[in-house]
């Protein structure tokens, strides 16, 4: 992947519904080199899809959840399970695997604080082998991006 290739996908994470004529003219190429690019950074996964960035608090979910947990065992079986979980659960924006005391930091979006008890008391403890829970909520966002920095 060259500097071009970065443009174009910086420019596409700025908007993602430019057609092929006015994203060659931002990135200065011309149409047909510009969706050869575009092309081929999809079929290489570099681009995974295209989706809309939508206002949590808008659609109905404003409240965002830190959720930190632990588990019991680290065995890989125990992990798999606790992953396969989590990713069948639809509260559950993203999911990282952490170093320090926490081994996943969990993003979670609920419509009310009673819907987050209710998501703990039901999904969370639901699920075998988590030794801790521990939550944060977020009561503003000063940044959010989806622009990659340059490098």
């Amino acid at each position: 992947m060259d500097e071009k290739d970065r443009q174009i996908i910086s420019t596409l994470q700025r908007d993602g519904r430019l057609s092929n004529q006015e994203l060659s003219e931002k990135v200065a190429l011309s149409p047909s080199p510009c969706l050869r690019r575009l092309r081929l950074l999809e079929e290489n996964g570099v681009i995974k899809g295209y989706t809309a960035i939508v206002d949590e608090e808008a659609y109905g979910l404003p409240i965002t959840a830190f959720v930190r947990i632990r588990l019991e065992r680290h065995s890989e079986a125990a992990i798999a399970a606790f992953e396969r979980k989590v990713r069948s659960i639809d509260n559950i924006q993203d999911c990282y695997v952490m170093t320090g005391e926490a081994d996943y930091l969990l993003r979670v979006l609920v419509q009310s604080l009673k819907d987050y008890e209710q998501f703990v008391r039901q999904q969370l403890h639901n699920i075998e082998g988590i030794a801790g829970i521990d939550t944060s909520f977020a009561y503003a966002t000063v940044k959010k991006t989806t622009v990659f920095p340059r490098i």
